[in-house]
């Protein structure tokens, strides 16, 4: 029997509608998920967090421990970057652990911890914090293509996450690339050298997820997420109920009643119907072109925005060709946030400036400054003289070079904040957090000062539209 673990209440609505779905949304609906036996039920993480208080004016805590009222059976679980929590950028190691803690209080029983670089120093402390507060951690090795990204070396840092005690594997496909027949061989590989239960993620982006699920299932794969039909598939995971027919009478059978499913489903559709205005049809539908330029979909459709706000939708070929040579200039990173939208950038500004490397996002410098952590690969010597000068790259944990940091912002907040999860809100994101507290509390917003130099461009990250400013490097 292969497990399922449903992501329509965090990766489904992200995939598709821009992470809209409100919590008033999920409560009618739960009960009957807690009833049909999924593995977990994925509802919180991701881009979830900084949505819910942004554009949803709710706070964010109250979603996993709302939804615990109501699903009682099912364990629900989180997506967490590792030591970027659910932001972009590293925290100091007092915040990991205090948000683990929170997060356990509000709810959450199962933390998928990933890395964007696959260093496993970025995901040790979320890891023990985890299994410290008595939840599951789920150990995640970010799959992606490139010369030096060997099977063998998947499989190798698998092994070293479950030397540090995780309950289970994920194999995290985000971009959707990876081929049926390389999932046979990578779980035939893990199965023979773990002992803990092994998940595979991925995404519909290319057409090919439900075969990949297939093979992976025979190749003896534990849980495969999907979601429900209205918020599954395009970008997003293949839909339950397909995959549930499809083991139907099968040694794999997950036991899972269709009909039920079906009542599920429709419930979905009018929530789905609220939240069009959200996605677009390219969103829907699958994109080949990744398997061409082995690029996710989302990267895609980011690129394609940047030249629009430029008036450069020509330059979408150029710019296709000079991704796969800034990543390789940059160790071969893989390209899943916050890396995809950084290598992106520099793609777009190597094209448009008419010169490669003349100007810099300050997210690239810092990349290559070692402040992201280890890049897979070598970054090439020139580059790192063009962007870091005679400044030498760190090789320690980045977040070693963090002051503890909580007492700071708790400090910093003063009355805003109520309570600990709200000092947590504000240290993950200042800005969106003290405009929300501001609402609750019926006071003015403040409007944030706009940046001051550098020039700035528009990039998209799950829909949304975000400003990076960038240096011209010195001639």
């Amino acid at each position: 029997m292969v497990k399922i673990t449903d992501t329509t209440l965090r990766d489904g609505h992200q995939s598709l509608f821009a992470t809209r779905m409100r919590t008033e949304d999920m409560i009618p609906i739960a009960e009957a998920m807690d009833e049909m036996g999924f593995f977990s039920l994925e509802v919180w993480g991701g881009a979830t967090f900084d949505s819910a208080m942004r554009f949803l004016n709710e706070n964010s805590w109250d979603r996993p421990r709302t939804l615990k009222k109501y699903i009682k059976n099912t364990p629900l679980q989180m997506l967490l970057r590792g030591q970027n929590l659910v932001g972009y950028r590293h925290y100091p190691d007092d915040i990991v652990e205090k948000f683990v803690f929170k997060a356990v209080e509000a709810g959450i029983d199962i933390f998928r911890i990933f890395d964007a670089l696959n260093d496993i120093r970025n995901m040790e402390t979320a890891i023990k914090a985890v299994k410290k507060a008595g939840a599951h951690a789920q150990g995640s090795v970010v799959y992606t293509i490139s010369p030096i990204h060997t099977l063998e070396s998947f499989v190798e840092m698998a092994k070293k996450l479950e030397e540090l005690g995780v309950d289970s594997i994920c194999i995290k496909d985000m971009a959707g690339l990876m081929s049926p027949t390389v999932a046979s061989k990578l779980v035939k590989m893990m199965k023979k050298e773990l002992s803990v239960p092994i998940d595979l993620h991925t995404h519909s982006t290319a057409g090919w997820a439900p075969i990949t699920y297939m093979k992976a299932v025979e190749a003896g794969v534990d849980i495969i997420d999907t979601a429900m039909s209205p918020f599954g598939f395009g970008t997003a995971q293949p839909a339950t109920e397909s995959m549930v027919a499809s083991f139907k009478d099968t040694p794999y059978d997950t036991g899972m009643d269709l009909k039920k499913l079906e009542k599920i489903a429709e419930y979905f559709r009018v929530v789905e119907k609220k939240l069009r205005k959200y996605t677009r049809m390219e969103m829907r539908i699958a994109d080949t072109r990744v398997l061409i330029y082995q690029v996710p979909g989302g990267m895609l459709s980011n690129l394609y925005n940047q030249l629009k706000e430029m008036k450069a939708e020509d330059k979408i070929e150029e710019v296709l060709a000079e991704v796969p040579k800034v990543r390789a200039e940059v160790g071969y990173p893989p390209l899943v946030t916050p890396l995809s939208q950084i290598v992106g950038t520099q793609a777009v500004m190597n094209v448009i400036s008419g010169e490669r490397w003349k100007m810099v996002t300050k997210e690239m410098r810092n990349y290559i400054k070692g402040l992201y952590g280890k890049p897979p690969g070598e970054i090439k010597e020139e580059i790192k003289k063009k962007v870091l000068g005679d400044e030498k790259p760190i090789t320690a944990r980045p977040a070693d070079l963090l002051e503890p940091g909580f007492e700071k912002v708790k400090e910093e907040i003063g009355d805003l904040a109520d309570n600990e999860e709200d000092v947590l809100s504000y240290a993950l994101f200042p800005d969106v957090a003290r405009k929300f507290f501001m609402r609750r509390k019926g006071l003015a917003e403040e409007t944030p000062e706009p940046p001051k130099e550098g020039k700035k461009y528009k990039i998209w990250i799950n829909g949304e539209e975000y400003f990076v400013n960038v240096e011209e490097m010195p001639q």
